[in-house]
């Protein structure tokens, strides 16, 4: 490990950059809940079937899934501001070739696209977020972050559904897409000027082999999980066969090159920072039910009690409100509480979850959604007091030289979580409604889901204390060195 490097100190004007980087952040998750209302007119239009909708939500999904690791090497290596330019600038390009898209093909096709520039954004914001901020400062950001993810989530079925009343059954699907291109085109501008210079990169060979060999792992889980979302075909689960193997490989290959201090894809000794695997493994354990859960709610909403695609996203904006509600607020209390905050916010989730199942069981017939808010708020906050101060905790000890790569590491940790909450407790939903109608029988599988779901929220909370008893509160600290000389 190299000694030498310097410990940047907070750079002037990083306030207004977070801006930029929140700016682009909100742009590609604007872009998936914005997507999914918009899903029965891009069929009506372009005379989609089932499967090609889902696709062109599964096919952003997958590619962005896919390359945040490879994303976080490249940043590290050739400049965070550069691959930031370079993705939004695709993202924008993409986003206009989907709202001229002429068929569904074509669209399913730039949506890939605009998954891997996506992909490509995310981690260069982690990492910038970790070179122009310190200590309690750094939790704050991270905790602005986690508002943008809430806010994003909650805006899109609002701005959808207005894009589409504007433009009509035609055009308006399309202006989802197109409302991209004037947002990048400002932060390209902005980011020319107010992001930090791209320091100087030594010589680096990108581990091609590598990045193949973790993108095939990552698309076996990946694929399983949105596939299952369209057919609910239990024998996808053996696409978890060739992704361990492939798993094994890689990793065993990382260690080789480690050792030698070879330019790995991932420096192993990111796990010997005595924050970074706990909390790589929590990411793991608990987005399977942040994500899980709101999937059956929107299943539940429209198949159970005949609610509109729009009704069923605006019945879970409850959820998105309490995350944005409460992760700038966690963001300031981290270096405070340390990990005794990120235990009792699974805590939380796990309780609002519970009183979530408890109320589906009864199956209201009326105002469901507003039965359900009061639960759905306490998840969220739940979820908003976890994710931003596991991320700062899980980073606190990283040198920021390498923060692309350990944030990108994390993203694709978190993003398999989701996949495999999207699988197990999409599984075990269908498998309790399998043959029955109405909103009792729904509201039954709602709470079978959130039987799974606190299975692995206990899992998280689990390594939380785990971590808690073995190295204490452990409030961040300044970073040690893990950068290949």
């Amino acid at each position: 490990m190299a000694a030498d490097v310097p410990e940047l100190e907070p750079a002037p004007g990083r306030w207004v950059a977070l801006v930029v980087c929140c700016s682009a952040m909100f742009m590609t998750l604007l872009d998936v809940s914005v997507t999914n209302v918009a899903l029965p007119s891009i069929g009506r239009s372009t005379g989609a079937d089932p499967s090609d909708l889902q696709w062109v939500i599964s096919g952003y999904t997958l590619a962005f899934g896919m390359v945040p690791v490879l994303a976080g090497r490249l940043g590290d290596d050739h400049g965070r501001r550069r691959m930031f330019q370079v993705g939004v600038i695709g993202f924008a390009i993409t986003s206009a070739l989907s709202g001229v898209a002429p068929s569904v093909g074509l669209l399913i096709g730039a949506r890939v696209l605009q998954g891997v520039f996506g992909g490509l954004i995310n981690p260069q914001v982690s990492g910038l977020v970790q070179q122009l901020f310190r200590g309690s400062e750094r939790g704050r950001a991270f905790g602005v972050l986690g508002t943008t993810v809430g806010v994003g989530i909650a805006l899109g079925p609002v701005v959808g559904g207005t894009l589409i009343a504007l433009g009509g059954p035609g055009l308006g699907w399309r202006l989802v897409f197109f409302i991209n291109v004037p947002i990048a085109v400002v932060v390209i501008a902005l980011a020319r000027r107010l992001l930090p210079d791209d320091p100087a990169q030594g010589d680096h060979r990108l581990d091609v082999l590598g990045a193949l060999t973790l993108g095939a792992a990552t698309f076996c889980v990946l694929f399983a999980a949105v596939q299952y979302d369209a057919v609910h075909d239990p024998r996808l689960a053996w696409f978890a066969v060739p992704a361990v193997v492939l798993l094994l490989v890689f990793w065993r290959r990382e260690r080789r090159l480690t050792e030698r201090q070879a330019d790995p894809l991932v420096d192993l000794r990111l796990f010997r920072q005595r924050s970074y695997t706990p909390g790589v493994l929590l990411a793991i354990t608990f987005f399977p039910a942040q994500a899980g859960l709101p999937l059956v709610l929107a299943i539940y909403y429209q198949d159970g009690l005949g609610y509109s695609a729009l009704q069923s996203a605006l019945g879970v904006t409850a959820f998105a409100f309490g995350s944005a509600v409460a992760a700038p607020t966690a963001g300031r209390f981290v270096t405070r509480l340390g990990r005794p905050l990120v235990v009792g916010a699974a805590t939380a989730f796990g309780v609002g979850a519970l009183a979530l199942a408890v109320v589906a069981w009864h199956g209201p017939t009326h105002h469901a959604a507003l039965a359900l808010a009061l639960p759905l708020f306490v998840m969220g906050c739940g979820s908003g007091c976890l994710i931003t101060p596991n991320q700062t905790l899980t980073l606190a000890d990283v040198d920021p030289v390498v923060g692309s790569t350990a944030g990108g590491v994390l993203q694709t940790a978190q993003r398999i979580g989701l996949a495999i909450g999207q699988g197990v407790i999409g599984a075990v939903f269908f498998a309790t409604v399998s043959g029955g109608q109405g909103a009792t029988t729904y509201g039954h599988g709602v709470a079978a889901a959130v039987a799974a779901a606190l299975c692995f929220v206990s899992l998280a909370i689990a390594i939380g204390i785990s971590d808690l008893v073995r190295n204490g509160r452990r409030t961040p600290r300044a970073p040690t060195p893990t950068k290949v000389g």
